[in-house]
């Protein structure tokens, strides 16, 4: 990993929380993720499953968590069980952990070699009233490819079928749901590494460049700085190619006079960030950029004022979307007419935001969490307004990272230019060098 170590405390909290809340009895597996494959004999950079790094911070493939919190055998409570490595993959694949280093990392003092799994599922499982196993229900999840998770609940239950099993996600999601100190430590970090990745972009951008090659300086940054990359596919949309809200093709060039949307986010630790700027090619908005740009600016102002404890998604998304209305008609975008007008199902400003306002932040980018909870401090969420003039080629959405505290909203972005100043002084000095 390139990342520093986490203190296992961390690990060791999570599965404490996780006790509290299951039923007596009860047995909880997780499986590490696998390494996919390409094609022939490649493969995929591994990325590890994010529920199962939450309770064990193990970063490595073939590895499986058992958690009988009330177990009679001491040793039986935690049981980590990992790869044992060879010397055949130490030359091919390089250091795999020891089960004193899965120790360190974790802080779960039985860990087992996985060949010896089999054996204490069958005695751990017979004594558990219910089984509960672990499966991706994000509510975007595709569920096209067969998770390692999902291969073994098939097997499972196909040796133990008269054994009651349950689903674990619900237990899982609202722990994650609420960042604890070192995770709020972790997302930082990886802030801090998408500022500079993004100021570096400043010094770079001039007009000519190809989307690609300002998505290379990004990458650049990230992986200098221990990154574990980017957070998700990069978005580098000059032009039109801004008013395609998943535009990852990167392969066109920034051209005098337009503006340049850039989504981008690093991850550091397993931990996402996610940041959108929108800034001129060649350095100077236009007026008309400005004006568009300003009113996002402002949206982006009021909405992050709106996330404090105890505030609802639908109270804010409904206050918000009234902003967007008031700057759409001062841009001459839509007409009262055509608010007094609209389907409420498809309101007018809906042509020109038509995504999400917010979401989850933490190990996954869109992590997991209900929208139907009021908000809570430790809950890190994005904010980003956006306005898409696909007539006008002009697409401008400004994205922050925002921490929901007791004392109101706290942006982990503050120190990333954002003010239409700042990013024309900037981008002026820096072409001068």
């Amino acid at each position: 990993m390139k990342y520093n170590p986490i203190d296992s405390s961390l690990f060791k909290e999570n599965r404490n929380k996780l006790a509290k809340q299951l039923p007596k009895r009860a047995l909880a597996i997780l499986n590490s993720n696998d390494i996919m494959p390409t094609n022939a004999d490649g493969t995929m950079p591994f990325r590890q499953n994010n529920d199962f790094f939450y309770f064990t911070g193990i970063d490595q493939e073939e590895s499986v968590f058992l958690f009988f919190p009330d177990a009679i055998n001491e040793a039986d409570r935690e049981v980590l069980f990992i790869k044992e490595t060879n010397e055949h993959i130490a030359i091919w694949e390089g250091h795999k952990l020891s089960k004193e280093e899965a120790t360190q990392i974790s802080g779960i003092k039985e860990v087992r070699w996985l060949s010896t799994l089999d054996d204490a599922l069958s005695s751990l499982v017979v004594k558990a009233d219910s089984v509960y196993l672990n499966q991706n229900e994000h509510s975007r999840a595709s569920k096209v490819v067969q998770t390692r998770d999902d291969r073994f609940r098939l097997e499972l239950m196909k040796n133990y079928p008269l054994h009651r099993y349950e689903r674990l996600a619900p237990f899982i999601h609202p722990l994650r749901i609420i960042k604890s100190e070192e995770e709020i430590k972790q997302i930082r970090i990886a802030c801090g590494i998408t500022e500079k990745a993004f100021r570096r972009v400043l010094s770079y951008m001039q007009t000519g460049v190809m989307e690609y090659e300002v998505e290379a300086e990004v990458l650049h940054e990230f992986l200098i700085n221990k990154a574990n990359g980017p957070a998700y596919q990069s978005i580098i949309a000059s032009g039109k190619n801004a008013c395609v809200l998943h535009y990852i093709d990167n392969n066109e060039k920034c051209k005098f006079g337009d503006l340049v949307l850039m989504d981008f986010g690093a991850e550091y630790a397993n931990y996402a960030s996610d940041l959108t700027r929108t800034i001129p090619v060649n350095g100077k908005f236009t007026q008309r950029q400005k004006a568009v740009y300003s009113e996002v600016l402002s949206i982006l102002k009021y909405a992050t004022s709106l996330l404090v404890v105890g505030n609802t998604f639908k109270e804010y998304n409904a206050k918000v979307a009234k902003e967007v209305e008031k700057s759409l008609l001062k841009l001459g975008l839509i007409t009262i007419q055509d608010i007094e007008n609209q389907d409420p199902d498809r309101p007018a400003y809906r042509k020109y935001f038509m995504h999400g306002l917010s979401h989850f932040l933490g190990l996954d980018t869109h992590d997991v969490g209900s929208y139907d909870v009021a908000f809570q401090a430790g809950m890190v969420l994005t904010c980003e307004p956006g306005i898409y003039i696909r007539e006008e080629n002009i697409g401008v959405r400004l994205e922050n990272d925002i921490l929901i505290t007791e004392s109101g909203p706290e942006n982990l972005m503050e120190s990333i230019p954002i003010e239409i100043e700042e990013i024309e002084s900037l981008m002026t000095k820096e072409s001068k060098l």
